[in-house]
């Protein structure tokens, strides 16, 4: 039992350092002008599959923090007062604040929570057979990225419309579709990359300790 608990504990810190680490180094964010592209997804969604849902959670928290941080005192995009409440707070006041807080913590605390049921159930419906964990990885993974594309980019269309229209030069009418080809553009390559190094990744973590149930 100690044993088990110190792995999940130095695991959980190699996450946190290596979401740390990416999130201020080029090897995390791909600046595209308007928006970053990310991966740092990816060490939250396998903390949420070997360590579990609530230290999956932590490590979406740890997440969040990270790109709020870079946002208030890097920025460098055109949504960077999005990630950032005190940026936010300059353009729309405390309510902004708030919003940019929700958009920071909650799609990316959700990255280490769902994937992992996800995958739990994906392998139950596949009767733990021959190939359900690489096939549950994949899933995995897809999963755990769409949930902060679509998350983040539904709250910004959702409580920073008017800002966020302004901010990229487009207008309202035609922001949807403009978030739309971001999911497309950034968010569906961004989950397929996450499929294929959590089932990359996973299989070799496997080999050490067995996925969390």
């Amino acid at each position: 039992m100690r044993s088990q608990k110190t792995y999940n504990l130095v695991l959980t810190a190699l996450f946190a350092a290596i979401i740390v680490i990416m999130a201020f180094t080029p090897f995390g964010y791909i600046p595209l002008g308007i928006i970053n592209a990310t991966i740092i997804h990816i060490p939250v969604i396998l903390g949420a599959l070997f360590l579990g849902p609530k230290r999956g959670a932590f490590l979406g928290f740890v997440f969040g923090l990270s790109s709020m941080l870079k946002a208030t005192f890097v920025g460098g995009t055109l949504s960077s007062f999005v990630f950032s409440p005190f940026l936010a707070a300059g353009i729309e006041g405390g309510a902004g604040a708030v919003k940019s807080i929700i958009i920071c913590f909650v799609p990316r605390i959700l990255v280490g929570v769902v994937p992992y049921f996800v995958f739990q159930a994906f392998r139950k419906l596949m009767k733990m057979g021959k190939g359900s964990l690489s096939v549950g990885l994949v899933v995995a993974g897809i999963v755990g990225a769409l949930t902060n594309t679509i998350l983040v980019m539904g709250g910004i269309y959702v409580m920073f419309r008017d800002s966020y229209a302004t901010a990229v030069g487009v207008s309202v009418d035609t922001l949807f579709k403009f978030i739309m080809g971001i999911v497309a553009g950034n968010g569906i390559p961004e989950a397929l990359v996450a499929g294929v190094i959590t089932v990359a990744v996973g299989q070799v973590l496997y080999r050490i300790r067995p996925v969390t149930a």
